[in-house]
């Protein structure tokens, strides 16, 4: 049943609980004993499931008044619903504010309501907060024997209480925000904002702020200012939703334009600062330098997919530059970065300067990828120092396909490919081959200055910063030789780390990164639904390639458009639309239909409100009108009318000046048709008209598309002849 067909009157006032859960967007929690209530109240509108009479039944048959209960009762049982999404107006007597919300269950306590906090920020008032015992109790730090002040200052305040009534919105069409500070110019509104209203709203209302998360944690803060349909609020479930976002005023527009322009410039690279990035060549190495703490952002469109792409990143600081990749897909949108990526290679911390990221053509990650996504990185120094500037290269290479799990073949290492002769020895602390003659000497020196890690097997001047700073991790393999490596390590591989998008604390930034490029709910998608090119409705994506079908299959079965009886006019009877609509007519202002079968331009001069059941004042009318054509002319340059003097005239055919008897004997058999639908009328019509009329014929000679459709199509857009194909191929069934 639908919900229109459901009617629900019902309020209640409830007390703002101490207690809450986390409640998010306009979701309220009410208590059982409401559901009960609302069940109740809530009546089916449609006649044909209205409850039994009871006056078909005799109440002192004991019989018949038992089985008129059961059925009452078993009408209530299969009848008693509620709307669907259920919502409601919550009001402040002691405010006045007024917003409308969307129930998520009815768990609360009885006689109070659960608010989120974006409710209790609209309703203006505070959840108390919950009352304990030693609170209840009035402290006293004086003697024991003082009086007892029974003035308590700190005593708790009543709770706020709501009142909440049952309200059917309309389903929203429309809706404009207007950011609250300048600047706003996230990379994809629609993705945010489709989201957030998807998970956290039921309804919107008219003046109310609502606040949307981004990518990173921050927020943006937009007042609901405009609505379609019209009124205080709207339900946004189920419903095709066009979202317009304006500036409030025109100085915050020329200071977010102002902004936007600054980091666009900031973005066009100086010697002194990071390079622009852009789109790579597979073919072509690149080139680039990046400061500590930014991104440099590239895009590579295109490789060769069926053998896979070695990436390989070259740069003299290889503890200090890393590469983040993410492909361009359905299912990975954002810029690849340290928290959010699918591929990553971290600075080394053997201070390596070659880095190597092999991706496979079958990695799942790749399907449907349009791109992939590359940035290079170098982490912010600590404050206090200058950032420093690091030079990269990017070189690209296609894997062989006989490579297995990504990773290159390499010949086998050898651990000493060179020989020694029978004289030489190998130190036992630097690993060194020395004569044998010379190993005393050798070893004296070398075990008073070298110094061999028992776990990397490297060997370090004692007195060197390197061996000062070398350190192994505890919790893995990982080695350096510096103090900013081991702080970076454990930054990156140690440390807990809060997601932005969600309350999910991440192990480390590897953990974030799989979290937020999967299963994290503020990740960014591509959107779930888009605008149909053909007939801008509203789609969701899964359902688009059924929607175009079912364009075509209409096509085949889509009746001709009725032409104007007029042969001079280039329009249909009821008027078609760019969308394909045939009859819009009355949405693109012509009038209601006639018996003549014109279209309302060509019947408009002959229309007289007067009764005419006959119809003998109507063909009086026409007859003026082709008396006048062939007397006086349209006076019209371009007229083409063969019944028109002035056309005549153009075309040299004028011959003598006609008077009303010489017209009458050529306008009487035109009369005589003029109950005949079929047969053609000769009116002037207005240029653009007559000249659609003959593109129309021209067109449908070309033997494709039948005349009416052609009239149709060049109605629809005008004079121009590829939009007018376009329009066609859309639109028209094919003969």
């Amino acid at each position: 049943m639908a919900a229109s067909e459901i009617s629900l009157s019902w309020t209640g006032v409830f007390k703002v609980a101490s207690r809450s859960k986390t409640l998010s967007g306009d979701k309220i929690l009410l208590p059982q004993s409401a559901l009960e209530q609302l069940l109740a109240a809530s009546t089916v509108t449609s006649a044909s499931n209205r409850p039994p009479n009871p006056l078909a039944f005799d109440p002192f048959n004991p019989y018949s008044l038992a089985a008129a209960r059961a059925e009452q009762s078993e009408w209530r049982d299969t009848h008693q619903q509620l709307p669907h999404p259920l919502t409601f107006r919550l009001v402040n007597t002691k405010n006045g504010n007024v917003v409308h919300a969307g129930i998520r269950e009815f768990s609360a306590e009885n006689g109070e309501v659960e608010l989120s906090p974006f409710l209790l920020e609209a309703l203006g008032v505070t959840a108390p907060p919950p009352r304990s015992k030693a609170s209840s109790i009035h402290s006293n730090t004086g003697s024991p024997n003082a009086p007892i002040d029974l003035t308590d200052e700190d005593a708790e305040e009543e709770p706020a209480r709501i009142t909440i009534h049952a309200k059917q919105l309309p389903k929203g069409t429309y809706v404009r925000l207007r950011p609250l500070e300048a600047g706003y110019n996230p990379g994809d509104w629609k993705s945010l904002l489709e989201r957030h209203l998807r998970e956290n709203f039921t309804t919107l209302t008219n003046g109310e702020i609502l606040t949307v998360r981004g990518l990173k944690g921050e927020e943006f803060r937009f007042l609901i200012d405009k609505f379609s349909p019209e009124g205080d609020g709207i339900c946004v479930v189920d419903t095709d939703l066009e979202v317009d976002i304006e500036a409030l005023n025109e100085e915050q527009a020329r200071e977010t334009v102002k902004q936007i322009f600054e980091k666009s410039q900031k973005a066009q690279g100086t010697a002194e600062g990071s390079s622009v990035g852009g789109d790579l060549d597979a073919w072509k190495p690149s080139t680039g330098q990046v400061l500590d703490g930014e991104y440099v952002d590239f895009r590579l469109p295109s490789w060769d997919r069926l053998q896979g792409i070695d990436i390989e990143l070259i740069t003299e600081d290889g503890e200090d530059v890393e590469l983040f990749i993410s492909p361009y897909s359905p299912h990975q949108r954002a810029r690849p970065r340290e928290d959010e990526h699918i591929w990553a290679l971290w600075g080394d911390f053997s201070n390596a300067n070659t880095k190597q990221i092999k991706i496979q053509p079958s990695n799942v990650e790749l399907e449907n990828a349009e791109a992939l996504f590359i940035s290079v990185h170098s982490r912010a120094v600590p404050d206090g120092q200058a950032p420093s500037l690091h030079k990269f290269s990017l070189r690209f290479k296609s894997l062989q396909k006989d490579v297995p799990n990504g990773s290159s073949k390499k010949p086998l290492l050898i651990e000493d490919t060179e020989m020694h002769s029978p004289d030489e020895e190998q130190c036992k602390n630097c690993h060194q081959w020395v004569p044998e003659r010379t190993m005393m000497l050798h070893e004296n020196f070398c075990l008073r200055n070298n110094i061999l890690c028992p776990q990397c097997k490297n060997v370090f001047q004692k007195k060197s910063q390197e061996w000062q700073d070398h350190w192994h991790c505890p919790h893995d393999s990982a080695h350096g030789n510096t103090v900013a490596s081991k702080t970076k390590h454990d930054e990156i591989f140690h440390t807990p780390i809060q997601c932005p998008g969600c309350p999910v604390l991440a192990v480390n930034l590897l953990d974030l990164a799989a979290h937020r490029t999967s299963v994290c709910p503020g990740k960014l998608i591509l959107s779930r639904t888009t605008e149909c090119h053909l007939c801008s409705k509203i789609v969701r994506l899964r359902d688009m390639a059924t929607h175009l079908k079912h364009h075509e299959l209409e096509k085949l079965s889509r009746p001709k458009p009725e032409v104007c009886r007029n042969v001079n006019c280039g329009r249909t009877l009821h008027g078609v639309g760019k969308n394909g609509e045939i009859g819009a007519g009355s949405r693109m202002g012509q009038g209601p239909g006639n018996d003549l079968g014109l279209c309302s331009m060509c019947y408009g001069p002959l229309y007289v409100n007067v009764y005419d059941p006959e119809g003998k004042a109507m063909k009086r009318r026409v007859e003026r009108r082709y008396l006048s054509q062939l007397i006086s002319g349209c006076g019209k340059s371009w007229c083409k009318n063969e019944f028109c003097k002035t056309a005549k005239a153009q075309s040299g055919k004028e011959g003598l000046a006609m008077t009303a008897q010489t017209a009458l004997p050529i306008v009487k058999p035109l009369l005589d048709t003029i109950s005949n639908k079929n047969a053609p009328m000769y009116f002037c019509v207005d240029e653009g008209s007559q000249k659609r009329r003959v593109l129309a014929e021209m067109l449908a000679g070309e033997g494709m598309f039948e005349f009416e459709w052609c009239v149709a199509a060049f109605e629809a857009e005008g004079s121009n002849l590829e939009a007018a194909r376009t329009w066609l191929q859309h639109w028209a069934p094919k003969r």
